[in-house]
């Protein structure tokens, strides 16, 4: 296996430049900027993010998620408070989130609190989410263990039924986070692993941006 793993391509490029003294004074545009040139590269799934979080013994734990929306402030996510990821962030709020996007050899690393954005943004996400996604989320189940697949189809027909007879019925449990940043770094690969790296750090006085080693 390492011998496979070492005889496959990584970083191959070409990338597209990056000059981090050009960088707007604030992480959230150049953020944009990167999200767009990776809709415009055509990568699949730009706005997929890993989502890192810790649980009450201490132990890291990650997962895939859609970005939801970006606005002055933060990033935005939707999930249930029934599961890992809710039931952790009620106990340690500070999370990180990864993007990369290996066609354009970019990677965002940030880190920062999450915070519930209310029920108002909560009911507006939860209404937009398609049937299948709205019946799985009435479940309140993630992450349970399943005895058999009779069962999960059981309980999606029962809530598929709830949802027809009230098409604006929410889940309780259902919450949208916005994690608000004091630490985004960007990386800008080099197939000569001289990569480009910005950090944004927030102070008391706003952003300072400061470039780091490879």
């Amino acid at each position: 296996m390492k011998d496979e793993l070492r005889s496959l391509a990584s970083l191959a490029g070409p990338f597209p430049p990056f000059d981090p003294d050009a960088a707007a004074g604030e992480p959230r545009e150049l953020f944009a900027t990167w999200l767009r040139d990776a809709i415009d590269a055509g990568i699949r799934e730009p706005h997929a993010m890993t989502l890192s979080t810790v649980d009450e013994t201490g132990l890291p734990d990650a997962r895939i998620l859609i970005l939801k929306n970006l606005d002055d402030r933060g990033w935005h996510f939707a999930t249930t408070n029934a599961g890992p990821k809710g039931r952790q962030i009620a106990v340690n709020p500070y999370v990180a989130l990864t993007f990369y996007w290996p066609s354009l050899g970019r990677q965002v690393r940030i880190r920062g609190v999450a915070l519930d954005s209310g029920t108002t943004e909560r009911d507006a996400d939860f209404r937009a989410r398609s049937a299948g996604a709205r019946a799985v989320a009435l479940l309140s189940r993630q992450s349970d263990p399943l005895l058999s697949e009779s069962e999960l189809d059981d309980g999606l027909r029962r809530q598929r039924q709830r949802l027809a007879a009230d098409p604006d019925l929410v889940a309780p449990n259902w919450a949208v986070f916005v994690v608000m940043p004091h630490e985004v770094e960007f990386w800008q690969g080099d197939t000569e692993r001289r990569h480009m790296r910005l950090r944004y750090r927030r102070d008391r006085t706003g952003w300072i941006k400061e470039r780091l080693w490879p």
